[in-house]
């Protein structure tokens, strides 16, 4: 039975109601680095002989401006220009103290010859190539190793050229996994910005074992019907920032992930502290995902600020026995949905495994988990949320949150414990314990939430004085 609400307990709801916006306001929570401002150095790729009538295969003139770039990295860094003009070519490395910039109507586009992205080892927490075991092709864009990698420009545009690869795949032809569009692994001081990327052939934006990345204000496309060309996917990365971006892809708009399996379990490097506001987005699958790799871990993440729309669904944790690792520290708030299937999503039973040398027995934990201030239009299901038997998924807290929802069962709900308040159509029975007077410093980030309104309350009185 729930217990009454006393005084106390109305004001502290009424916190939560006023200023429901007081996270997303103001300056952009994406600091760049001071070396944004300016490289020393400038060079325009067609110095080294490219040209740009998207038949000439420029990858040498890539190769060989970088290289000559090199020289300047403990200089104050170099900026590659690439002006106007649709410049073909294959994979290339980056180097530190880079700018890469593309001038409006300027289009890098990706070979369509296989041959043209080399093949690489599989990355340590995966143990094989996630479509096929064994290699995997590179990223047209890749960097290793790296420190303060600029990629931005006057909205120009990297379009991987993907659609031979979708066929590939399809047609089973593949020999080793897909590329994606932009990858960096082991690096720091990473900003992507102010570009569009198309038609990526897997993954389009991957920071795989990084700090410090900023993707901000990109708009990122793909047909609805090409197969895992997810938007942006930090993988076992920390301090994230994801901010004013558009996404409509063939997969997850962005999809957290830190390992798979046994291989996850053991590199043991976790995504966290990851900030994602907003964001539009539309796609076949889910806007925000967790997993289904996340064997590493995975923890404190806050995205506030969000648009979903004509998806499958809003907000989806993927999992399974033999992942082990955790999803815990999840705060998620101001969003809206519009024509998607299920809102909130828990899948537990995700398939795949890398090998036969899983362990079954290693199961994830799920718990610590705040998503409020969410509104829906033409929803399927409010919530299909499943755990595992014996692995119950726990502290899951629903706050102010109202669907209009066509199905009339909207919840259904196994091995999941937890709270809410105020939430339209009523939540399934394991959630519907009041979060307040009791619960709610068992809900993550609420009381802190409580403490910043209030703060903030009281600089709005002292200026009015």
């Amino acid at each position: 039975m729930r217990k009454s609400f006393t005084l106390v307990d109305v004001l502290l709801l009424l916190a939560l109601f006023i200023d429901r916006s007081w996270a997303v306001r103001g300056s952009s929570h994406c600091k760049h680095p001071r070396s944004s401002e300016l490289r020393p150095h400038s060079v325009s790729i067609t110095e080294f002989g490219a040209v740009g009538d998207g038949a000439t295969l420029n990858t040498k003139a890539f190769q060989n401006a970088i290289f000559y770039l090199k020289s300047f990295t403990d200089k104050g860094g170099a900026k590659l220009f690439v002006p106007a003009g649709r410049w073909l070519t294959g994979s290339f490395d980056l180097i530190s103290h880079l700018t890469l910039w593309l001038d409006k109507e300027a289009v890098i586009l990706g070979s369509t010859h296989s041959d043209d992205w080399p093949v690489v080892d599989p990355l340590p927490s995966y143990g094989r190539g996630r479509e096929l075991p064994g290699r995997r092709h590179r990223s047209l864009i890749f960097g290793h190793n790296l420190t303060d990698v600029i990629i931005t420009g006057n909205n120009g545009t990297i379009d991987g050229q993907g659609s031979i690869w979708w066929d590939w795949f399809r047609n089973q032809t593949l020999n080793y996994t897909r590329p994606h569009l932009v990858e960096f692994m082991n690096s720091s001081g990473i900003v992507i910005s102010n570009l569009t990327f198309l038609n990526s052939p897997f993954w389009t934006i991957h920071p795989v074992y990084c700090s410090h990345v900023i993707v901000q204000n990109v708009t990122i496309l793909a047909p609805h019907h090409s197969p895992n060309t997810d938007g942006i996917d930090p993988d076992s990365s920390d301090d994230v920032c994801i901010e004013d971006c558009y996404v409509s892809t063939g997969d997850d708009v962005i999809a957290i992930k830190s390992g798979w399996d046994e291989y996850g379990i053991s590199y043991a490097r976790p995504s966290k502290n990851i900030i994602i506001r907003q964001l539009i987005g539309q796609t076949p699958t889910a806007g925000i995902v967790i997993g289904s790799e996340m064997s590493g871990g995975v923890s404190k993440v806050h995205a506030e600020g969000l648009q979903f729309f004509n998806s499958s669904a809003g907000i989806r944790i993927k999992t399974s026995p033999g992942r082990g690792g955790y999803v815990r520290d999840i705060y998620i708030s101001n969003v809206t949905l519009t024509n998607v299937n299920v809102s909130l999503n828990f899948v537990s039973y995700y398939g795949e495994h890398p090998d036969e040398h899983y362990n079954p027995h290693a199961l994830p934990t799920i718990e610590r988990m705040t998503i409020k201030d969410l509104s829906g239009e033409n929803i399927s299901y409010a919530g299909v949320l499943e755990g595992i038997e014996g692995d119950t998924f726990h502290d899951i807290c629903l706050f102010n949150i109202t669907f209009n929802v066509t199905s009339k069962s909207p919840w259904s709900c196994s091995y999941v414990q937890g709270y809410s308040d105020f939430v339209l159509p009523e939540t399934c029975k394991p959630l519907r314990e009041s979060i307040f007077p009791d619960h709610y410093p068992d809900c993550y980030h609420l009381s802190g939430h409580l403490q910043n309104s209030g703060n903030q309350n009281r600089c709005v009185r002292l200026q009015s004085w």
